[in-house]
């Protein structure tokens, strides 16, 4: 853990020397990177730590005529998962007019299925997260970044 730590200290003296724009670019694109993986989890129907999603429930009227399409298809491409770099941060996020729906999943709470609809507890499918993985992959990312500039 203290090698942990030792490193953390000098990837900071590294990321401080570089210039502001050098930074954001960084940024940008380990920001790229942790939507990649997330996107890739969401594919596999996991959550960040590995675990897989509980699926959909199957009912009388889900039976017959299926849903064909995997769970957040469309709210995993990038119109919707947005990344934001700064000099000194970089965010991976849904855009406001999905952020509810998002986070009903994530967190497992209690949505209407439509306006009118009655009240459903969703189970927990957690959207986004890190792992040790994906701390790896950004770290290998940042390094390989410092070592062409």
């Amino acid at each position: 853990m203290a090698e942990l730590h030792e490193v953390d200290a000098w990837l900071a003296a590294l990321l401080s020397q570089l210039e502001p724009a050098a930074r954001k670019k960084m940024l940008r694109e380990v920001a790229r990177d942790v939507r990649r993986i997330q996107q890739a989890n969401m594919t596999a129907q996991r959550s960040p730590d590995g675990t897989a999603w509980e699926p959909r429930r199957v009912t009388a009227r889900t039976k017959q005529g299926r849903v064909k399409r995997r769970m957040f298809t469309k709210l995993k491409t990038s119109k919707y998962l947005k990344i934001n770099a700064s000099p000194s941060e970089a965010e991976v996020a849904f855009i406001p007019s999905v952020q509810k729906l998002a986070r009903v999943h994530h967190y497992g709470l209690r949505d209407r299925v439509n306006r009118n609809g009655r009240e459903v507890k969703y189970p927990e499918r957690p959207l986004l997260g890190l792992n040790n993985e994906t701390e790896t992959i950004l770290q290998n990312a940042l390094l390989d970044f410092l070592k062409i500039n």
